[in-house]
Order: C-alpha cells, then structure tokens, then sequence
C-alpha cells in the first residue's frame, strides 16, 4: 500500500487552486520540506478566512513537512493590495507590535512546536529592517521589471481603475513578500509557499527573485478563498468579522455562524477548516441530501470547529446558549452573555426604581409588546404560554430581585420563540 501524499489529500478537500508544476511538486514533498506562510497583522486576531490557510499549514506538519507561520511585522507597515479596491490605512508602529504578538499567541493554539518537524514562528521584520532603501533597490529592485510587476492582477485592478489607483507604497508591496520567501530559503532552507488564490502574484514573484539571486527552486500552492456558492466571502456575520479571538467573536456567535451556514455551502466548509476524514464528511453530505431537516453537516462543522477554536469550554458555553434560545433554563449567565444570546429581540427599559416599586408581569408583557393588552397577558399566563427567564408562569405577580435572569436582564417569553427582555438600569 502506497504512503500517502500531502496533495492527494488537499486534492480530495478542493484545496488546491493553483500551484507550480505538480508533477515536480509532487517529487519534491516526497521528502520533508518547510514551506511557509504568511498571514497579515493589520488587526489584533487572525479571522475565520485565515483559517483555510492555518489548517493547510496544519495539513502539511501532519504529513511531516515543517511549517512557519510568517507575521508580516515589515510587510503590515505597508500593506498587501491583492483583493483591496482602495489604499488602506497604515497602522501606528506600536498598533503593529500589538497586533503581530496577539497573532503569534493565536498561531501557537493551532500549529505543533514540539516534535520531530516542529513549527516555527518568524517576523518578517528581523530581516527587512536592517536593510537600507538603496540596498533594496539594488540587490532586490533590479531583478523584478516593471513590466512583471503591472501584468500582476492586484496591480492591474488597481491600475484600471480610474477612481483608485495605488500609491508606490503598495505597489512595492509585491517585492517585499518576494525578499520573504529568498531570505526564509536561505535562513530556514524553506522552498514553498502557500496562500490563498489572491496571493499567487505575489508568490510567482518570489519564486522568481529566488531563482534570480540564489539560484533556488522554490515552489508555490494557493488555496480557493473561503466563499459561498454564491460568490460572497464566508466569515461575515451580523457584527463584522468572525473573528478567532473569543474576546471580539464570542464561541456563541462563532457556533451559531456555522450551524446556519447554508446546505449548498457545508460540505465544502467541512473539507476546508476541519480534520474529518473523506468517509465521515461524505456520510454527512449524504445525510444533508436526503434528511436536509436534521443538518447533520452544520451540527459536526459548529461541533468540531467552536470546539477546535475555542475549547471544550467554549463549545460547551455555545451549546448552552443555544439550548437558552430555545427554552432551557437561564442560570448562571452575564449581562453581555443574555445581551448576545437575545441580540434580536425587542427589550424595554426601566429604572431600578421604578422596578423597586414594582412592575406585574403582565404589565412587562404589555410593555415589552409581547402581550396586545393585559387581557391578552392574563389569558396567556391562565393558558400556559408565558415563561419567566425560560420557566414556566400561569399567574400575574409583581416581579422582584430574585427573578433577575443576570445583573439587570429579565427574559420574558410568549409562546415558544417569541422573546423580549426587561433591562433594569
């Protein structure tokens, strides 16, 4: 039985986009290589549409290949132009230090630093800082002509646009990632470099450079970008970003993402950001196929993904705030963490007085609308529809202290999904 091969599984995964020959690429990870890639410091957490890439680097460990995670501490003064209609704005020198340790502590929780192929963390910083303006030019800038430089689609987007452009800054961007690539094959004997589809450009060129000022054969792979089947980027939700940091995307908001994502669009999330094997993932697309109501491939992918990100604490925080939404018990939850669960229902105010001195629950249901009058209020208490913090009530009473669901949230339910929360404040 023949070993297993790196590209034959990001083949059966669709991982792979575009790469440099694969039949010589084939031959050359036949061996124990280090490939590199990078990812871009411009905010202080690497986001779901890094992920792609951080497992692909995971990929390659587990086949025994060595990987380094690049934190563009150089490059990030600058910024990438590939897939950006318009000049971004440049962070401070302290933000970027921020930014590039927070990444590096993300990067740690998903690669191996130990073992035989260990991964190493490295900052494109140590080595483009000290190198002079003029040195650049002369021992990088005369081997890439500007003619290879324009026929790059993150230049000529730009370039034809007429209400864009992009300033020099940018357009140098494309150099620096090249010197990447030539000082890590020299440094770390690394001679690939993967990325997502928007970043072959900038690949080729540093395949080339290597080629032109150390004579290396270097090798290149990108993955498809994150999307739906419509086209859309993946990783957006209703507050920006899903973020892989649990401070700015809670594991909540992260586990409702994915156990919502669309059936046409699972299969492939599945192949992409988890470690299930072929049969596994394809019993759920044929589950998703003919028991579409049971969503069997969103439950593993929010399963398997909150749980890989955010820990068994995080998978079990989500699944308890889910369970919430839809009727368990409240016990033991934050303000922030209510707020975010019921982020979509309607909420009323009152003071702390005015809650001292006493509101009825049926005066609440009125207020909070959930109730047309309190008429309706009552006969809905008599008839066992309304729950107080998710538990059952059939009478009207003057609400107190002890029915605080958090700090100052009261969650009142009409019926089985209709809510609506009392915010003392």
């Amino acid at each position: 039985m023949s070993t297993p091969h790196i590209l034959d599984e990001l083949a059966w995964r669709g991982l792979i986009h575009q790469s440099t020959d694969q039949t010589e690429l084939r031959n050359h990870l036949n061996e124990s290589r280090t490939l590199y890639c990078g990812f871009d410091p411009s905010a202080s957490s690497l986001h779901v549409g890094n992920l792609v890439a951080l497992m692909t680097l995971r990929r390659f460990q587990r086949f025994g290949h060595k990987p380094l995670a690049l934190v563009g501490g150089a490059t990030g003064m600058i910024g990438d132009p590939s897939g950006k209609s318009e000049e971004r704005n440049l962070l401070s020198r302290e933000q970027l230090a921020e930014n590039v340790a927070a990444i590096k502590k993300q990067v740690e929780r998903f690669l191996d630093f130990g073992g035989a192929n260990p991964a190493q963390l490295v900052n494109n910083y140590d080595w483009t800082a000290p190198v002079s303006f003029l040195d650049f030019l002369r021992d990088v800038g005369k081997h890439v002509t500007i003619n290879t430089m324009m026929a790059k689609d993150s230049v000529r987007s730009r370039i034809e646009r007429p209400d864009a452009g992009i300033s020099y800054t940018e357009f140098s961007y494309m150099l620096l990632q090249a010197f990447d690539f030539v000082e890590q094959y020299k440094r770390f004997n690394c001679t690939m470099q993967i990325g997502g589809s928007d970043q072959w450009g900038n690949i080729t060129s540093g395949i080339d450079l290597g080629r032109r000022m150390a004579g290396a054969s270097l090798f290149g792979l990108t993955m498809p970008l994150l999307l739906t089947s419509d086209g859309a980027k993946m990783g957006k939700s209703a507050k920006g970003a899903l973020w892989l940091d649990g401070n700015r995307t809670s594991p909540y908001t992260f586990y409702q993402y994915w156990i919502n994502v669309a059936d046409a669009d699972a299969g492939n999330c599945l192949r992409f950001l988890t470690e299930l094997t072929r049969e596994e993932i394809e019993a759920l697309d044929e589950s998703t196929k003919s028991k579409p109501g049971e969503r069997a491939s969103q439950k593993a992918l929010a399963q398997w993904l909150t749980r890989f990100v955010h820990g068994d604490a995080g998978l079990t925080a989500a699944q308890k705030a889910t369970d919430i939404f839809f009727g368990a018990e409240i016990d033991s939850l934050s303000d922030s963490q209510l707020i975010e669960i019921f982020a979509d229902v309607p909420s009323i105010s009152v003071t702390k007085s005015e809650f001292d001195t006493g509101i009825s629950v049926v005066d609440a249901l009125t207020r909070a609308g959930l109730c047309a009058s309190k008429g309706d209020a009552k006969r809905a208490l008599a008839a066992g529809a309304i729950a107080l913090n998710n538990r059952k009530l059939d009478v009207d009473r003057v609400l107190t202290n002890t029915d605080r669901a958090s700090e100052s949230v009261v969650v009142l339910r009409n019926g089985k999904k209709r809510y609506a929360l009392l915010r003392i404040e």
